[in-house]
């Protein structure tokens, strides 16, 4: 009797399960083709890659939305067959790559990096002269003599590779990129030489170091984006000491430029893959977004539930967030270790939730307990690099965008059904992610009337990227000596963030973070809240806190006094409607007409609800000082946008038309 031959897998199939089992790494289990992604160790970061490989293998592009966790092997197959069938008129992605002729030509700056922008100009409340990341790690074994020359070369060879190394910020917010040989265009290290110095003049050396550059950030208007330092410590060991702008970089871009760097580094005769990309391109193929019907129903979906988001978390505040001049980010910090990070991520694919979402829920319930009220509106840093091209994912540069997420904590419920039902909704809101949050914060702003941060409260996972990038990171770095990643320090200072919680991977372990405005809240809250979240983690790692019942508050909204996050009790008065009454209000709203293309004939016409943003207010005031000599704080001006409003701050300054 003969045994009927197994009918082999169509290649859609073949082709999606060897992408599964490169990311996932799989190569010790088979894929069944109806287990999720998510099931299998997949998350959203890795779903950034996989859209890549997608396009690269098969050569058809699917969307971010296409490709969420919940999608087992036998349904993206469907979907791709779909799509290839089509052809181009049905292609989820509703733009194509669009190469700039000129690459050194200036393009605009996307969302998220012109509100960096506008924060630098003091823009904003909880403002910083400069949006960066810095950290140092320690090195061990340096070769003090070659270490300079090592990383001047990595330097150059990377900026060649990356042009983003050689960006420039105009000061009306556009960008472009230096030529490589252009003066200044490739960043230059520092090298502190302290190997005669005594360890405790040595130590100080560092601190002092890590002080400035925490303080103060590369600032791309005037340089490079990227501030690279290296001390050199008597006992042969040393520091790294680097300093990211938000403004060219983000946090997918500075993973991947510290391998890329310590590859070169490493080796003088490296060779990196190159790139058929760069960002400029990427961002003149977004820019064809706003005119396609797809970004048209994302942003429809996204306006008719504005009306119904809920507030921040009502934290309680020491100060009104308006008042405070931080200079730098206060930081809360603990480690899950590598085995007990293992054993949640296990756990979490065993609920079918990804470790982002634990975290957020976990984020979420923290939150609810401080602020006395379980409906709460959080911001998403989201990678969200949209698959245009199968190398987006090697490009170094500004891609990072936000996503506005409820919260919304039920009584009664259980830790796995708050996690199962934060899933849903997350995957709902990232199906509609071709705006910005950015842009969904702008509208929920002017709807509510204020210029403050709708969502001052942020979340940030990057769990899973380091799989995501691809390559493992270097562990020696050539003469710059091998590196310790256990001894790691960082400082964030990013805009508009009252409190930010983050969770990512630091070789085998998971990190978890708070950075914050320490001035705006009570150091034993902070401390408490922290505390909780360490602990409620634990728990979900521990696997006992899954079948908990979580007690949340009663109260579904916040209510009480104005001293809380989100409720400052400071409406500004209404300007009187009526016609334009001053040689300064009709300078004003002439610029108005020229910037907007749109009658300004009220002197208490707004600027936003004319279809300014914040961008175009910078421009705006720009123009004013060159017509009247005067110039009005962005702050002021987002105070009292209206006609009037400007004109009387111009007034109080001795300006005259």
């Amino acid at each position: 009797m003969t045994t009927p031959a197994t009918k082999p897998a169509p290649t859609e199939e073949l082709t999606l399960t060897q992408i599964w089992t490169e990311l996932l790494d799989l190569s010790e289990r088979p894929v069944d083709p109806g287990t999720s992604f998510l099931r299998l160790g997949g998350d959203s970061v890795l779903a950034v890659r996989m859209a890549a490989l997608i396009r690269k293998r098969l050569g058809v592009v699917l969307a971010l939305s296409d490709v969420g966790v919940e999608s087992t092997v036998g349904e993206l197959a469907t979907l791709v067959r779909r799509r290839a069938a089509a052809g181009t008129s049905a292609r989820a992605l509703p733009i194509d790559l669009r190469r700039r002729p000129d690459r050194n030509a200036p393009f605009p700056l996307l969302p998220l990096q012109q509100g960096y922008f506008v924060g630098q100009q003091d823009g904003w409340e909880l403002s910083y002269e400069s949006a960066h990341f810095y950290g140092d790690v320690g090195l061990l074994g340096v070769d003090g003599d070659e270490a300079r020359d090592a990383l001047e070369d990595a330097l150059r060879r990377l900026a060649e590779h990356q042009p983003m190394l050689r960006a420039r910020v105009t000061a009306e917010g556009s960008q472009y990129v230096l030529p490589l040989d252009a003066p200044g265009a490739v960043p230059e290290p520092t090298m502190y030489d302290l190997r005669e110095d005594d360890a405790a003049t040595a130590a100080t050396a560092v601190d002092r170091v890590r002080a400035e550059m925490s303080a103060t950030g590369p600032d791309p208007s005037s340089g490079p984006g990227l501030d690279i330092r290296v001390s050199l410590l008597p006992d042969g060991s040393g520091r790294l000491h680097t300093s990211m702008s938000l403004l060219v970089f983000d946090g997918w871009s500075a993973t991947l430029l510290n391998r890329e760097l310590l590859a070169l580094s490493a080796d003088w005769n490296a060779v990196l893959a190159p790139l058929d990309i760069d960002f400029g391109d990427y961002v003149a193929s977004v820019g064809d977004l706003p005119s396609s019907d797809a970004f048209a129903a994302d942003r429809s979906w996204w306006w008719s539930r504005l009306d119904t988001l809920p507030q921040p978390p009502a934290l309680p505040l020491v100060r009104d967030p308006r008042e405070v001049r931080a200079t730098t980010m206060g930081t809360r910090e603990a480690r899950l270790s590598a085995g007990r990070w293992a054993v949640l991520r296990d756990r979490c694919a065993g609920h079918d939730v990804t470790p982002s979402t634990a975290m957020f829920t976990a984020f979420a319930v923290v939150l609810a307990r401080w602020a006395g009220h379980r409906r709460m509106l959080l911001n998403s840093l989201q990678l969200n690099r949209l698959p245009v091209h199968p190398d987006v994912h090697r490009v170094v540069g500004a891609f990072a965008s936000t996503m506005l997420l409820p919260a919304d904590l039920a009584e009664g419920a259980t830790f796995a059904e708050l996690a199962a039902g934060a899933q849903r909704r997350f995957s709902e809101h990232a199906a509609h992610n071709l705006i910005t949050g950015v842009e969904v914060s702008r509208e929920l702003g002017r709807r509510r009337g204020t210029h403050r941060p709708v969502a001052p409260v942020v979340f940030q996972s990057t769990l899973g990227m380091d799989a995501a990038v691809g390559a493992a990171h270097p562990e020696s770095a050539g003469p710059l000596g091998d590196v310790a990643f256990d001894d790691f320090y960082h400082q964030l200072r990013t805009p508009q963030v009252a409190l930010e919680a983050r969770f990512y991977e630091l070789r085998a372990e998971m990190a978890i973070v708070f950075s914050l405005v320490e001035d705006l809240f009570v150091a034993e809250e902070v401390d408490g809240a922290f505390a909780e979240l360490v602990t409620l983690v634990e728990s979900l790692a521990d696997g006992d806190g899954w079948d908990r019942v979580v007690e949340v508050p009663a109260a579904t909204d916040p209510a009480g006094d104005w001293a809380r996050l989100g409720r400052y009790g400071d409406d500004p008065a209404a300007v009187p409607e009526g016609p334009l009454s001053s040689p300064l209000e009709e300078a004003v709203a002439a610029l108005w007409e020229d910037l907007l293309d749109v009658p300004v004939l009220d002197r208490s016409a707004n600027f936003f609800a004319l279809g300014g943003d914040s961008l175009l207010a910078v421009r705006a005031l720009a123009r004013l000082v060159k017509q009247v000599g005067t110039r009005v704080p962005v702050r002021d001006f987002l105070a009292s946008p209206t006609v009037a409003g400007v004109a009387a701050a111009l007034a109080t300054r001795g300006a005259t038309p």
